[in-house]
């Protein structure tokens, strides 16, 4: 049976536990204690508790445990290199590593460091914490595993089957990297803006924020046409505006995850959603200032929050 490590105790990471205890052993591991005895709430409704696994770093490095078959680290971006730092000395350099972080600042800069395989997840699953002890499976999705250089092919294949067997289907691509940027694309187009005005994703399409995300799509769409990313159908300027409506729509009444880090107090990851868009805007030489306006009025926001 294999081992998984889930560094990251949030909403994806206790989906991730539930989901896979009953196929392979789970650890969750987090820098505080955290209750074994954790609830799951499915999509329909009905809690599911079950016994998770559950240590801190500090256990982790005290007991050495036997080595696991693989790491997923759920934290935010922000936060994912010194989530691996941690474990140095813990685990083997050869070990593989998964990425579940939005935007696309962690995924290069481990993949460039880690020397084992490090693979990359995006997913539309729908999960938020709720209390210390449960976790909601708000909205069932699909996520997709590969890496950025398409090196490890077998080992996303393997496993995407094992996270479709534990009920989160999943696929192994080779264009990681492409959709990693399209999932970027729709959150620098709604997180900042709902973080901002702290309003529900629907909104959106009310004035004057529906003209504040047609700007930033514009602004996002001659970006990535010089990366050579399009969006996943449609062409050009129409089809972002199409994909992030589309999303604004299905996720009417939901609080994005930035704008749920306002609301805590915590930082947020504009960095890795906002910051690779404006570095590669200024790298060749397009407008980008509703991006940089909004990175600014985030890094306000956070300032006085902490």
């Amino acid at each position: 049976m294999t081992s998984h490590w889930i560094i990251g105790p949030g909403a994806i990471g206790r989906l991730l536990a539930h989901s896979l205890s009953p196929v392979a052993t789970v650890t969750l591991v987090g820098r505080g204690e955290l209750a074994e005895r954790q609830t799951l709430t499915s999509p329909e409704g009905k809690p599911h508790t079950q016994l998770l696994k559950a240590v801190t770093v500090e256990q982790l490095l005290r007991d050495a445990p036997a080595p696991p078959t693989s790491v997923h680290i759920t934290t935010k971006a922000m936060a994912a290199q010194a989530a691996l730092d941690s474990l140095v000395g813990v685990i083997s350099p050869t070990t593989p590593v998964v990425l579940w972080q939005n935007g696309f600042l962690a995924q290069p800069r481990i993949t460039e460091a880690w020397p084992g395989p490090v693979l990359c997840a995006t997913t539309t699953e729908g999960a938020y914490v709720n209390g210390e002890t449960g976790v909601v499976h708000a909205g069932r999705g699909h996520t997709f595993i590969g890496d950025l250089d398409n090196r490890h092919a077998e080992l996303a294949k393997c496993l995407a089957l094992q996270l479709t067997n534990a009920g989160l289907v999943a696929t192994a691509v080779e264009d990681i990297r492409r959709r990693l940027w399209q999932k970027l694309a729709v959150n620098a187009a709604i997180n900042p803006l709902v973080a901002r005005y702290r309003i529900r994703n629907g909104q959106l399409r009310d004035r004057p924020f529906r003209l504040y995300v047609e700007a930033v799509i514009g602004e996002v769409a001659g970006i990535l046409d010089k990366e050579g990313i399009a969006p996943p159908s449609g062409a050009g300027l129409e089809g972002w505006r199409a994909l992030v409506w589309q999303v604004v729509d299905n996720t009417a009444n939901n609080r994005a995850s930035m704008f749920q880090d306002v609301l805590a107090g915590r930082p947020t990851e504009r960095a890795a959603i906002l910051g690779p868009l404006i570095d590669n805007a200024k790298r060749h030489q397009l407008p980008c200032e509703q991006l940089v306006a909004l990175d600014q009025a985030l890094e306000s926001i956070e300032a006085q929050l902490s």
